[in-house]
């Protein structure tokens, strides 16, 4: 049953997406509604202020969506961590595990620095694969991963186990 919220109308569920046994939460509804986006944003943005981030990292591709409406609303730099291939310079590169299948991270070198406090930032956690491997992004560049925010949180799947040690907030859990 999931957590009562005023955007879960504005979730539509889509079985069988992208393989057999998936149901997929699509936010494209919320992302339709200006009104219910712009809450969004600032409901995500909420818990985090007093963390000081220094900059939002958005994981592709829906955390690019929520990552940089956040980075405006905070007045942070942001950054995308990109599946392979898709970056110009010299990046990091971290593998992981999904719910349904293995993938991986990009960050470019340069994109923290030591003393940087980053926002990670993601449209849904299931199994934390994907922000796990994100927040060791940020480590390997001597930058300091603060929280991960995010829209939605499968709490049947084990994705806070993963973040070992980082704060998790979402708006809706599943």
């Amino acid at each position: 049953m999931p957590t009562t919220s005023p955007f879960l109308h504005l979730v539509r569920d889509v079985p069988d997406f992208p393989k057999p046994g998936i149901m997929f939460r699509d936010i494209t509804p919320l992302l339709a509604n200006a009104e219910a986006f712009r809450e969004a944003v600032a409901a995500m943005a909420e818990p985090v202020l007093t963390l000081q981030p220094t900059h939002v990292l958005g994981l592709e591709s829906r955390g690019f969506i929520f990552g940089s409406a956040l980075a405006q609303k905070l007045g942070l730099g942001f950054v995308p961590a990109r599946k392979p291939g898709k970056l110009p310079m010299a990046t990091h590169h971290e593998p992981y595990g999904l719910e349904y299948g293995t993938d991986a991270l990009e960050i470019h070198l340069d994109a923290f620095q030591p003393g940087d406090r980053v926002l990670i930032v993601d449209d849904v956690m299931a199994t934390g694969g994907t922000a796990a491997a994100a927040q060791r992004l940020v480590q390997r560049t001597g930058a300091q991963a603060v929280a991960l925010t995010v829209f939605i949180e499968l709490t049947s799947l084990p994705g806070r186990e993963k973040v070992e040690g980082l704060p998790v907030f979402s708006l809706i859990r599943y």
